[in-house]
């Protein structure tokens, strides 16, 4: 979403309708709701509209809430996850070069030779759509 993008609440309200986004307590609700996120993914990050953008972060947020309540994430090191997140969207290393400043610092945050700061980790999380502590 760009900064200069506007809301459009009637078109927002409409896709939260359709969707109708709940805290989840059960296994169906997650596999419905995952199933809302995973059709806005498909379309692609630079084809969602604003509204579509925000109904993702939200969705996003709920499916993540319940996946952390019941499928505790093991202690993995952050620059692994970093690695697999990659892997799943198939994205380059130069790809995080505007997170990470140069590709040596890339190189070294995914060999674990250096560590992810938390601004770093908020930049990471918003471009990933999952939380910043992943990667603290």
């Amino acid at each position: 979403m760009t900064a200069n993008a506007k809301l459009n609440t009637r078109k927002y309200r409409k896709l939260v309708s359709d969707a109708l986004p709940v805290i989840i307590e059960s296994d169906e609700e997650y596999e419905r709701l995952r199933g809302e996120v995973w059709a806005l993914i498909s379309k692609g990050e630079k084809n969602l509209t604003v509204e579509e953008d925000m109904l993702l972060g939200l969705l996003g947020k709920l499916v993540d809430d319940y996946e952390n309540k019941i499928m505790p994430i093991p202690d993995v090191p952050p620059n692994r996850i970093l690695k697999h997140l990659m892997e799943v969207r198939n994205l380059k290393q130069v790809a995080l070069t505007p997170i990470f400043g140069t590709s040596g610092r890339v190189s070294e945050v995914l060999s674990g030779k250096r560590e992810i700061s938390k601004l770093q980790a908020k930049a990471l999380a918003k471009q990933f759509n999952v939380s910043a502590e992943l990667f603290i």
